[in-house]
């Protein structure tokens, strides 16, 4: 018979959240109490904000349902590894809708496994390799966890950076935002050395460490980490118009492309032309049309129609032929 009260609220807890329903009976079995104890400890439960249902009957169960708010969840060892493992993989990479809330969790996750559990999730880590469609660069999952930490924290964070010119600095900000681009992840910060709001990329931050010193947030010129980021790459990127004209149906252009640089327009039945702005590096482009899979043209810019010749030509070089 398990006397802990909490203890034995944990584990009848643990056991709910398993999706099926429980006879009393059962549940009074399995924790070594009687069906009243179960009782009061189910009232206990709803009264911490779990949605516990009961269905009557000559022995009625007990099943745990979605409620108006998200109470705390009770992981077993094998469940907390595979989400570590899970949202760890996934913030490696700027991958589209594994924004900041995943990198949260993620650091919420890892503050209270315990050191055995810790173990084995970067045994899994290291072990594997995920082959993902994201672009960008990688980053080890640490570093987010950190910056994440003192985000939610407002805690001021040092850390060093290598800019776009390959100098090197120290810096000391309050981090305001993690912002991922779907290729990128960003920093939204107000950097105390040069009094002013930065983004920073974050796969060229290293050594980040958050100094305990805490801060009130201050107001965000733009509104939003979101809005602030996106001026920031137009004024420090110059934007490109893009046309292209694809030997493919629109809809099939569009499930390939999902979005980017706009929808595709129909040309006819099996054309269309592909129209929209990026601030992306030309040479990026002409491979991210290449891997679309459809013959293509690119109208404009001229520029564009450099870098794709010249990617034809390196790929056909690669193949061991000459170039016509």
């Amino acid at each position: 018979m398990t006397t802990d009260t909490p203890a034995r609220l944990l584990q009848l807890l643990s056991l709910l959240q398993t999706p099926r329903e429980w006879p009393g009976g059962e549940l009074a079995d399995r924790l070594g109490v009687s069906r009243r104890t179960v009782r009061r400890d189910v009232d206990r439960l709803r009264e911490l904000g779990y949605p516990v249902q009961a269905s009557k009957g000559a022995d009625g169960g007990y099943r745990l349902v979605a409620g108006k708010a998200m109470p705390p969840l009770v992981l077993d060892d094998e469940e907390a590894v595979a989400i570590a493992v899970g949202l760890r993989a996934g913030a490696g990479h700027a991958l589209e809708g594994v924004d900041e809330a995943s990198v949260r969790a993620l650091a919420k996750l890892e503050q209270v496994l315990p050191s055995r559990l810790r173990h084995r999730v970067a045994t899994l880590q290291t072990a594997t390799t995920a082959l993902t469609s994201g672009d960008g660069p990688s980053i080890a999952p640490e570093t987010l966890i950190v910056l994440a930490s003192a985000v939610a924290g407002r805690e001021r964070l040092r850390f060093a950076y290598r800019a776009g010119d390959g100098s090197e600095s120290r810096r000391l900000a309050e981090p305001y935002r993690l912002v991922s681009t779907g290729r990128r992840w960003y920093l939204v910060a107000y950097d105390l050395g040069r009094e002013d709001w930065r983004t920073f990329r974050v796969d060229r931050l290293s050594e980040p460490f958050a100094t305990g010193a805490r801060f009130t947030p201050r107001e965000m010129p733009t509104g939003s980490a979101a809005e602030y980021l996106r001026q920031s790459i137009r004024r420090r990127q110059e934007t490109y118009e893009i046309a292209v004209t694809f030997d493919a149906p629109a809809d099939v252009v569009a499930g390939v492309l999902r979005g980017w640089l706009g929808t595709p327009a129909p040309l006819d039945d099996s054309r269309c032309e592909l129209r929209g702005s990026t601030a992306d590096p030309l040479a990026w482009v002409a491979a991210r049309l290449a891997m679309a899979g459809h013959e293509f043209t690119v109208r404009e810019p001229a520029a564009l129609v450099d870098h794709v010749r010249e990617l034809g030509a390196r790929l056909t070089r690669a193949a061991g032929q000459a170039p016509a």
